[in-house]
């Protein structure tokens, strides 16, 4: 008996040729349309379905004419490498080509050497697994460990392509919320420092005349007194721990960031009554701004802020009062 197994695919893109596309050939169609890269036509060539035209069997150089219905069928995959575990996901938007969770501060992303369980993408393998779903986990943009708030999973490689690209030209909105020591020189201005890694600690990155080009706007959103405030943060790139190593940089650095500090908080008692309230650094992925990757509709999608930095902001007022009473 047979055993072989029908190839699954991903739901269809479509798209209707134009009066524009009268006599073109389908590669440079889909290349004007969706930027589609070479590697993936390969795929889609290769594959029984991948390529139709009218509902036939398509090849990227095959003439297109006005109407002609074009279908893309993506085959389904799955992460293999990743071993599904159940978790709480926290999702804030879903449909069949993306995934945009808010990650809680404590959990990495993707497994690494060493740390195989208890990743957002376990939760994520497992939860696509529930709902009978193949689907391979890729991440388009990474928050670290300790670091809470919204992250956008591709559900299929063109939507990760497309999104991708996006993250390379700086069109997705990163905002942040973040609690610092001390105040910034301005109330709203931007930080334009090269960051690279530090020669002694490859892990940590500094600012670094040889580093790569790393913007941050950011304004203050509440001020505690001298002594501490709450700042809105959009990011101009999007550098490895570029938030904290650019307030570290000019003397504001996070609360709760046991890595990138400055010596007059470290053993302050500031610091010391802060710690019951918070044991991460205090920096949350409060919202983002993307163009869908299949539709182009502009999304705007917001995280509220967990309950460590909601009991952080309610302290940070009450010190706020003291020191005006004082």
């Amino acid at each position: 008996m047979s055993g072989e197994q029908s190839t699954e695919y991903y739901t269809p893109l479509v798209f209707v040729a134009e009066a524009s596309d009268e006599g073109r050939n389908l590669r440079d169609v889909l290349r004007k349309r969706i930027g589609i890269s070479r590697r993936l036509m390969i795929r889609l060539k290769t594959s029984e379905e991948g390529l139709t035209v009218n509902g036939a069997k398509a090849m990227p150089y095959d003439k297109v004419s006005a109407g002609d219905v074009i279908e893309l069928r993506m085959e389904t995959e799955t992460s293999d490498d990743i071993m599904p575990q159940e978790m709480e996901i926290d999702i804030a938007y879903e449909d069949e080509h993306i995934l945009v969770v808010n990650k809680p501060a404590g959990v990495i992303v993707h497994p690494t050497t060493g740390r195989y369980l208890n990743t957002l993408a376990n939760g994520i393998v497992h939860y696509w697994q529930t709902r009978g779903e193949r689907v391979r986990f890729r991440p388009v943009n990474r928050l670290d460990e300790h670091t809470s708030g919204l992250i956008i999973v591709a559900k299929h490689k063109y939507a990760h392509m497309q999104l991708a690209a996006q993250m390379t030209e700086d069109k997705i909105d990163k905002r942040y919320r973040a609690y610092a020591y001390g105040r910034p020189p301005e109330p709203k201005g931007e930080i334009n420092k090269p960051i690279g890694r530090q020669d002694e600690d490859p892990h940590r990155r500094v600012v670094r005349e040889d580093g790569a080009r790393s913007l941050t706007f950011y304004e203050v959103a509440e001020a505690y007194g001298e002594l501490a405030c709450a700042l809105d943060i959009r990011l101009g790139t999007g550098r490895t721990h570029q938030i904290r190593v650019h307030m570290t940089s000019i003397g504001c650095p996070l609360i709760g960031d046991g890595y990138y500090t400055v010596e007059r908080w470290n053993d302050s008692p500031l610091a010391a009554r802060l710690s019951g309230a918070i044991d991460r650094q205090a920096l949350h992925a409060i919202s983002l701004g993307f163009d869908h990757p299949v539709t182009g509709e502009r999304l705007h999608l917001a995280a509220a802020l967990p309950d460590d930095l909601q009991r952080l902001e309610r302290e940070l007022r009450n010190m706020g009062e003291e020191h005006l009473r004082t």
